[in-house]
């Protein structure tokens, strides 16, 4: 941790930084830490009062502790050239007497007179992005391998066939389910058709034989002929549907 260092006090840190955003207020803080075993006074100056608010400007620090200083930096409606703040800031410190109060502080006590002794310390005014940009990650476009880029458009293109042939095949492969289902449909239909006209047969033969049974000898020739004739177109279409 760097701080600066007297007679009296100890300041931490050694430069005001102010996060800078235009139009918009800023502060950072100050630790003073009393080194001593005795009362110390201190007073806070600026080259700018009417940038800067300080809270407080002036008090004590009581033996072995600290005391902690508040610089509010107003809105700025512009950004100095290149970000560089020309402000500075003076510390001023002193020993006062025993249990001596804030509000007792005088401009007097800081005179350089009669030999005495006052430490002062001198911190400039350092202005930080309030938004810093972020690193670039490695494998981005401008960190990034030229290599990998590569790989990643010869695997572009290199699929690019696969995906005509693909493109190509597939309206093959939607119609030939259909053409299979019109097919085994029409199957269907015939067997279904061949089924009726056979059970047809069936029923007419039976009446056929029933009749035959039931005829005389002379009646029997007639039913026959139409028996034969029956069978042969049966056959017949049997045949023309093989």
């Amino acid at each position: 941790m760097t701080m600066s260092s007297g007679d009296f006090i100890n300041i931490y840190p050694t430069e005001l930084k102010f996060p800078f955003e235009l139009r918009k207020q800023s502060a950072c803080s100050l630790q003073l830490s009393n080194k001593t075993d005795q009362y110390i006074a201190f007073k806070v100056k600026t080259t700018n009062p009417k940038k800067y608010c300080v809270r407080p400007n002036a008090g004590v620090v009581l033996p072995g502790s600290s005391c902690n200083v508040t610089v509010t930096m107003q809105a700025q409606k512009e950004a100095p050239p290149d970000m560089q703040c020309k402000d500075k800031f003076l510390i001023q410190s002193v020993l006062a007497p025993s249990g001596t109060s804030n509000k007792e502080i005088t401009t007097e006590m800081f005179n350089k007179e009669d030999g005495k002794v006052i430490d002062e310390f001198k911190l400039r005014v350092v202005y930080v992005p309030a938004n810093p940009p972020s690193p670039v990650p490695e494998g981005s476009e401008e960190g990034g391998s030229p290599r990998a880029s590569l790989t990643e458009d010869e695997s572009k293109s290199s699929s690019l066939p696969e995906a005509v042939s693909r493109s190509l095949e597939e309206p093959k492969a939607k119609s030939s389910p259909s053409e299979a289902w019109s097919l085994i449909s029409r199957l269907t239909e015939e067997k279904a058709s061949a089924l009726q006209q056979n059970q047809k047969l069936r029923q007419e033969l039976e009446l056929i034989r029933k009749e035959i049974s039931k005829s005389n000898a002379g009646g029997f020739s007639m039913l026959f002929v139409v028996l034969v004739g029956l069978i042969g177109l049966l056959v017949g279409y049997l045949i023309k549907k093989t």
